[in-house]
């Protein structure tokens, strides 16, 4: 019976996933095989010694001690593009909301009092102050061309606007999809001197903190509209209020509310609500048991953040799974504890990234707690364990 530990509500079409005669899932349970979250924070939680995987329902790791868990031997699983539909939905509206100055519009009418005729005439003689500019035609520049990128710039191109992207480090698939009209950047600053919407589709890290700072919005074209339903910490949010406030940015948009953004002139902020759709969170839920129950029975990891990509079909006989640091002569000492025990090895299947490697191996008869005792004592190793 493996024990799940639920930090956040987890949609039940995704939980149904887990037949209740092999799971135990509960949001206080003590010695959990695996935790699923989505927006609770991991940085100061004691990790039980039991724990094998942690799963979030969602794209983004920043609230999960990737680096700890790594040490561990715990793999970190998300959902890319679980969520992709949603936030593309999100951004065409946000898009649409600034063009066309439809908040401040909305609370202009909400405010209006007095007879229909007065409210009317009041309407006629205002409605030159919401004045917008149409999407057709502009440019949208999207920095990130991810599952979430490529949706946005698809989406944008059914609407008539041309579409320029950058992303160093799009994947085949991605680029597959990408529709051939989008056209490639050297830099984020020559998509941001080029376009009128910009877009941002990165995680956050070191690398992309501040992606657009002071000195790159020195570079943009002026009057452009900046949108970020990424992370907040890849805008830096006090250059673009200076930005506004001396005209160069038309507006900004983003799911990130703060003290600085609030009632800011020409600022849209939401109440991050880019994967708040029913659809979405139902997907990341589905997703993310499928993946985590894949990797407890069977040694299967996909969509980690921190593990390699491992799938080995599995023939019927015993499997054990082990996790290590990325260092010579692994394979020959897990091999020796194996052979020790005089079970032949069927089928094997190692992959690294970075500085962990995975190892499974499909031996002919049951794995003795002996084995495992033996590769756990093999320096460098992470985890090991029988799959059943």
């Amino acid at each position: 019976m493996f024990k799940i530990l639920t930090l956040n509500n987890i949609r039940v079409g995704g939980l149904d996933r887990m037949p209740r005669d092999k799971y135990e899932i509960a949001s206080e349970i003590s010695n959990p095989d695996a935790i699923l979250l989505r927006s609770a924070d991991m940085h100061n939680f004691e990790i039980p010694k039991s724990l094998k995987a942690v799963g979030r329902a969602g794209a983004g790791v920043n609230n999960i001690p990737v680096a700890k868990m790594s040490a561990l031997g715990i793999p970190v699983f998300n959902t890319p593009g679980a969520n992709a539909n949603a936030v593309k939905e999100l951004v065409v509206a946000g898009m649409l909301l600034s063009a066309r100055n439809l908040g401040t519009a909305f609370e202009f009418t909400r405010k209006l009092s007095g007879s229909d005729s007065e409210i009317n005439e009041v309407v006629e003689s205002q409605k030159k102050s919401f004045v917008g500019i149409e999407l057709a035609g502009r440019t949208l520049g999207v920095v990130g061309l991810g599952a979430i990128g490529v949706r946005v710039a698809n989406a944008a191109l059914a609407m008539g606007m041309r579409v320029i992207g950058h992303d160093p480090h799009i994947t085949v698939t991605n680029a597959w999809a990408l529709q051939a009209e989008v056209k490639n950047m050297p830099s984020v600053s020559e998509v941001l001197a080029n376009c009128d919407f910009v877009t941002f589709h990165v995680p956050l890290s070191e690398e992309t903190k501040n992606l657009l700072d002071g000195r790159r919005l020195s570079k943009c074209r002026p009057g452009i509209t900046i949108l970020n339903f990424s992370r907040a910490g890849i805008v830096d949010e006090k250059a673009v209020s200076e930005a506004i406030l001396s005209g160069k940015v038309r507006a900004y948009v983003c799911d990130f509310p703060s003290n600085l953004l609030t009632n800011h002139e020409r600022v849209i902020t939401l109440p991050h609500l880019g994967a708040s759709t029913e659809e979405a969170e139902e997907n990341c839920a589905v997703m993310v048991v499928e993946q985590i129950r894949d990797f407890l029975e069977q040694g299967t990891i996909r969509n980690t953040v921190n593990f390699p990509e491992m799938t080995l079909p599995r023939n019927g006989g015993h499997r054990l799974l082990v996790a290590n640091s990325n260092i010579p002569h692994m394979i020959e000492r897990i091999s020796a504890a194996v052979a020790k025990e005089n079970l032949n090895i069927v089928d094997m299947l190692n992959r690294s990234r970075g500085e962990v490697a995975c190892t499974l191996v499909d031996v002919e008869r049951a794995i003795p707690h002996s084995v495992i005792d033996e590769i756990s004592k093999i320096d460098g190793v992470l985890s090991a364990r029988v799959l059943s």
